[in-house]
């Protein structure tokens, strides 16, 4: 008996031994892992503080207010984007206006109402696939669905339109993946006080989910902001010297849409157009207009990130 308990005890330090030696050896390749990663994020930061640097010392000479308060010009010190971002934040209030909701109420049907069956297995390969097809493609769909067959023209409704389409498939997976986050036991204890699906959707669900939701929203309007190539296949001008209609009048009902069915140009193919020139005073002015457009997304990404805050405090009372 003494001589088992003495193998025994050699087999279980000899055991032991060895799984030291995987541990340390675990350890080893995880302190690599690390270093590999601090590695690759300082030279994304690095890589893109020298480009932010080089747009910068190009770009800030440019900023002023006649900058912003005037038309393209062929002649570049007197060009402005007035007529870009003007096009661009209406733009994107279409695509906003179309997209989110249309998004949310799909990734919620989804997520909490739908059945499971082939159908829905369907749509939601097809719902992840079309969030990676090339933007170019979107283009060509708008071209022939909005331009030509609905007559909506190479306007401001038809590229909120193709922009909407294009962020759609963003909007609809990050709203799944928030709602999927979403614990069980909230929803257990609103159906157990009597609360129908609807309510606990409404009430419980969607504000538990709503930080989730709002970035993917980000993420997405973001994309459509700096996007080109559906919108010059949709025909989007790249030197316009007027505005377009006022959104609102000084007549009854004092709203009009009419701005929706005219022509616009965006910042990101005023940009385009500069840096295609030849000449450095186009090539500051594009840089200037970069600024601006990376301003307008960190803008919008602050919003988010002040909305999340608010929510997740509002979700800790």
């Amino acid at each position: 008996m003494a001589e088992l308990a003495l193998k025994t005890d050699a087999a279980a330090g000899s055991g032991s031994t060895l799984d030291q030696g995987q541990i340390d050896s675990r350890r080893r390749r995880e302190k690599i892992f690390v270093a590999l990663g601090i590695g690759s994020v300082a030279l994304a930061l690095l890589t893109l503080a020298a480009l932010l640097l080089d747009l910068a010392i190009a770009g800030v000479p440019r900023l002023s207010l006649e900058f912003f308060t005037s038309f393209p010009s062929r002649r570049a010190a007197q060009a402005g984007i007035l007529s870009a971002w003007v096009g661009s934040v209406l733009v994107i209030l279409v695509t906003a206006a179309v997209a989110i909701p249309l998004g949310v109420c799909a990734g919620v049907y989804l997520e909490e109402y739908a059945r499971r069956n082939w159908m829905t297995n369907l749509i939601e390969i097809n719902v992840s696939n079309l969030a990676a097809v090339p933007s170019i493609v979107y283009g060509l769909l708008a071209l022939g669905l909005f331009v030509y067959a609905l007559g909506t023209g190479r306007s401001i409704l038809t590229a909120g339109l193709t922009l909407a389409l294009l962020i759609l498939p963003i909007i609809i997976v990050a709203t799944r993946e928030a709602i999927r986050a979403v614990p069980w036991s909230i929803r257990e204890a609103a159906y157990g006080i009597g609360a129908t699906k609807g309510q606990v959707t409404r009430d419980h669900v969607l504000p538990a989910a709503m930080p989730g939701v709002l970035t993917g929203v980000i993420i997405g309007l973001s994309r459509a902001l700096g996007e080109t190539a559906p919108l010059i296949t949709i025909g989007a001008l790249t030197f316009i010297a007027f505005l377009p209609e006022a959104p609102i009048t000084g007549e009854f009902p004092f709203i009009s849409f009419r701005w929706l069915f005219d022509g616009f140009t965006v910042l990101p193919i005023q940009a385009f157009n500069w840096i295609s020139r030849p000449g450095s005073d186009f090539h500051a002015n594009a840089a200037a207009a970069g600024l601006v457009l990376l301003a307008f997304t960190l803008g919008l990404n602050a919003i988010a990130i002040a909305l999340r805050y608010r929510l997740r405090k509002r979700l800790q009372w």
